[in-house]
């Protein structure tokens, strides 16, 4: 007697081809509106970028609707989609999120301190300074964001690892929305050394509050009430964003 077929089986294998296709595509537009390849404000051109990636273009807008959801891009009916824009008047509530986050994550390095993992943020904080000498944003912003994401992750939790990386995210989207250009802070603030040294200490209090002040200094810089603080800026998103074939070897 013959077997009869495995029904679901051909489906549950395209649905998985399916599946990886929208996560690459995922990542390839995540990657190009946190770089300013794709700037804040534009419009999502799903031809050109299909075209690009060499995928259909539902593949892409089922990438770009889990994008909607990650806060990076926002959807208008009948008129497509737009890499989202971050304004002055967000900020504060976006560091706000942050510091219920990263202050709580402190706190629970604080408690039992280990030299691994102080070690791990000593990198990253040595990383952020190296680069902060040059005259590049972007390499400054992308190692102040690899500090806080570290920071998180050595909690240990995936939940608020994820957290963060979409806080860490906004944040990236709201420097890029500032009207004169993509800014960083050149020199790195005291509040790093201290936030590192206080973890290291078992405060996870000063470790807190060191976090707080660093924060409130963003939200100064980023909504133009500190001009008294140097700057380092570049103008991202003036050349075309390309991408790369997805079945490119």
């Amino acid at each position: 007697m013959p077997k009869p077929p495995v029904v679901g089986a051909q489906r549950s294998m395209v649905a998985l081809e399916r599946m990886s296709t929208v996560h690459l595509v995922a990542v390839e537009l995540r990657k190009a509106i946190l770089a300013g390849d794709l700037p804040v404000g534009g419009p999502i051109g799903e031809v050109e970028i299909a075209a690009q990636l060499g995928v259909s273009r539902g593949p892409l807008r089922e990438a770009a609707q889990r994008l909607v959801q990650e806060g990076l891009l926002v959807s208008h009916p009948g008129r497509g989609m737009r890499v989202r824009r971050i304004g002055p008047d967000e900020v504060s509530d976006l560091y706000e999120a942050r510091l219920a986050v990263e202050a709580h994550a402190a706190r629970r390095l604080a408690q039992r301190p280990e030299r691994v993992q102080t070690a791990e943020l000593e990198a990253c904080l040595a990383r952020l300074v190296a680069v902060s000498e040059g005259d590049e944003a972007v390499p400054i912003g992308d190692a102040d964001i690899a500090f806080h994401r570290e920071l998180v992750r050595l909690v240990g939790s995936p939940r608020l690892s994820a957290r963060i990386d979409t806080l860490l995210a906004e944040t990236r989207i709201a420097s890029l929305s500032a009207s004169d250009g993509y800014q960083v802070r050149r020199s790195v603030s005291s509040t790093y050394r201290e936030l590192v040294d206080a973890i290291a200490s078992g405060d996870g209090e000063a470790a807190a509050e060191a976090l707080s002040r660093q924060f409130e200094e963003a939200i100064a810089r980023l909504t133009g009430r500190d001009e008294q603080t140097e700057t380092v800026e570049t103008t991202l998103g003036h050349t075309p964003a390309t991408f790369p074939r997805l079945d490119s070897p």
